[in-house]
């Protein structure tokens, strides 16, 4: 079986659809799965095992320049590639316009298909008229965790849905290093959505208090307003804060790979952590914790919701998490 997996972004989305690949050769073993994916996601999936191949496209950057010739040549490069394979199912986990025509590209097997959710979700992203362009719409609950629900999409579409099958605990494909001695915990502070974000001076207290619990600080860094944040973050938390480098997805993972833990707002290097199974603190500045919050391991949480937490509920949630850690990740 050759199935292709559509899900484009954002980066947090596409980590947490990770646990499908899982599922997948879990209910079919020798299966192919390739994935459709944003060119800023593609390094990071091509370090992932289980996945077979990974078809980049640039929705992003060709919708600044639609009509151009080199936009017009990496289209239709993308196309050809989503048609050297047939597939035996083709599953948009995006539910968007775009995903959907992306998905409707690739060429399907005799008694293939292509299928997506059938309906909107709480607080997930879902445009209808994706029914016109593919043939099997899913039915999906009306409030679910966005893992659980793309975890469900599979397993409708591909047959394999039984009853309890959404409190059973996601299985991400990625695995950890030898953490580092001291411990160092990871302050993910960047977001771009401005309602997650969180004050930068709780940032700086609550660094300064695991300074003082003995976790050397790592502050990672996408962009120059980024980094800006991310040296005065430094300073405020004094010697045992540093700046990392920018650097790309796959890269940033095997740094994180080294690390004690995160703790960070609802991001994608948030969600990376969690795949990696560290300790994790989400912080939410919203009530969507529900949704997008770590679920299933004792050392992840989210604190936070209808307003941002407090520095004492932040740091009361880490040592609880910190306290709860796998055995793998010594003090």
């Amino acid at each position: 079986m050759r199935i292709l997996v559509v899900k484009l972004s954002s980066l947090g989305d596409v980590v947490q659809t990770l646990p499908v690949l899982h599922d997948l050769h879990a209910r079919f073993p020798g299966a192919i799965v390739d994935w459709v994916v944003e060119e800023a996601f593609a390094d990071l999936l091509r370090t992932t095992p289980g996945i077979a191949s990974v078809i980049p496209v640039a929705q992003r950057r060709w919708r600044k320049s639609r009509f151009a010739m080199a936009t017009r040549a990496e289209w239709r490069t993308a196309r050809e590639q989503l048609r050297q394979q047939p597939y035996d199912a083709v599953i948009d986990f995006q539910g968007l316009m775009k995903s959907a025509w992306v998905a409707r590209q690739a060429r399907l097997a005799p008694g293939g298909f292509s299928a997506t959710y059938g309906n909107k979700s709480e607080l997930c992203s879902y445009e209808w008229p994706v029914r016109l362009l593919l043939q099997r719409m899913v039915p999906m609950p009306g409030r679910i965790h966005a893992v659980a629900r793309t975890r469900l999409l599979a397993a409708r579409a591909l047959g394999y849905d039984a009853p309890g099958f959404e409190q059973t605990s996601p299985t991400y494909p990625w695995l950890l290093a030898v953490p580092a001695v001291p411990p160092q915990v990871v302050l993910a502070h960047g977001t771009s959505r401005a309602d997650n974000e969180w004050p930068a001076a709780a940032w700086a207290e609550f660094g300064r208090a695991l300074a003082a619990d003995g976790f050397a600080l790592l502050v990672p860094q996408a962009s120059d307003s980024e980094e800006r944040f991310a040296r005065q973050l430094a300073a405020d938390i004094g010697p045992r804060a540093r700046v990392l480098p920018r650097m790309k997805l796959a890269a940033l993972l095997d740094a994180m790979r080294g690390t004690s833990g995160l703790v960070g707002v609802d991001s994608g290097i948030a969600h990376m952590a969690v795949a990696l199974n560290l300790p994790v603190v989400e912080i939410f500045s919203q009530p969507r914790a529900w949704r997008a919050g770590p679920v299933g391991q004792p050392h992840q949480c989210a604190v936070g919701g209808a307003a941002a937490p407090t520095v004492a509920e932040v740091t009361a949630a880490w040592r609880a998490c910190w306290g709860r850690r796998p055995a793998r990740i010594p003090a």
